[in-house]
């Protein structure tokens, strides 16, 4: 495997009295898509939250481009490169689109850049151009959905964390943001950690993949192997022979091992 750009380890991170995180370890490669699979409840959000700084472990470190970055505050770790695309398309509903991608650039001082790369999210998502004035929270689903990623990339980050991007969408809406979010990893190069129940989707845009399940990994391999093994097509893919076989789309040619 490539060099990691993010280190997770032994991290342990706390409800209260209630342990969500039971000692997880993993680490994600420099211009990979990784994802995390697991039921509801299993610990994926708590992660994602504790890696860019909404929540504190108890124990264990974040090392982010050789940096160990856990307990610092969001703001300190979106100006280090990471973005965070939470669950439930949580837009600021009384801006304007325009508005929102934004406040995406909000420590950014490269006015230009920003201007540059406004257009660059456009191109992504032509929809948002043509509801740049519209309030955000008059924005379908779909269009929420990918106004929050699109302000995830107006920070300019090296790394992204995508937290059920699909969830709550009608499936031509799902293949379009996977799409595009395989076309923003390759084109730009913006490592991708991806968080999300639709396995069968994530298993076939994604290079590498962990099982999650109460708190721990219990699983982990390249996601072409994931897909052959028969626990997954049972538990997360729903059925018990090779049939998913043949059907990765979009996949781009591997860069790292």
């Amino acid at each position: 495997m490539a060099d990691a750009l993010l280190t997770v380890s032994n991290l342990e991170t706390y409800y209260g009295p209630i342990m969500a995180i039971r000692g997880v370890s993993f680490s994600v490669p420099a211009g990979a898509i990784v994802t995390i699979l697991g039921a509801n409840g299993a610990g994926k959000t708590t992660i994602l939250k504790t890696i860019c700084g909404v929540m504190d472990p108890l124990k264990g470190t974040v090392t982010f481009e050789r940096r160990e970055i856990q307990g610092l505050d969001p703001d300190a770790v979106t100006r280090l490169g990471i973005s965070h695309v939470p669950e439930g398309r949580e837009v600021f509903p009384f801006l304007s689109a325009a508005e929102n991608l934004r406040m995406g650039a909000y420590t950014r001082r490269d006015a230009a850049g920003v201007a540059r790369d406004l257009e660059m999210v456009y191109d992504y998502f032509p929809v948002l151009r043509s509801r740049a004035d519209q309030r955000a929270g008059q924005l379908s689903g779909g269009e929420q959905q990918m106004l929050t990623i699109a302000r995830a990339l107006m920070a300019r980050p090296t790394m992204m964390l995508l937290d059920e991007p699909s969830l709550g969408l009608a499936p031509r809406l799902v293949k379009e943001i996977f799409e595009i979010i395989v076309r923003i990893n390759r084109d730009r190069g913006v490592t991708i950690l991806l968080v999300e129940q639709n396995a069968n989707m994530a298993l076939h845009v994604a290079d590498y993949g962990y099982v999650l399940e109460i708190g721990r990994i219990v699983m982990e391999d390249t996601c072409a192997r994931l897909l052959d093994k028969e626990d997954i097509k049972e538990f997360y893919l729903g059925m018990k022979s090779s049939s998913v076989r043949g059907t990765r789309r979009w996949k781009r040619k591997k860069t790292w091992r």
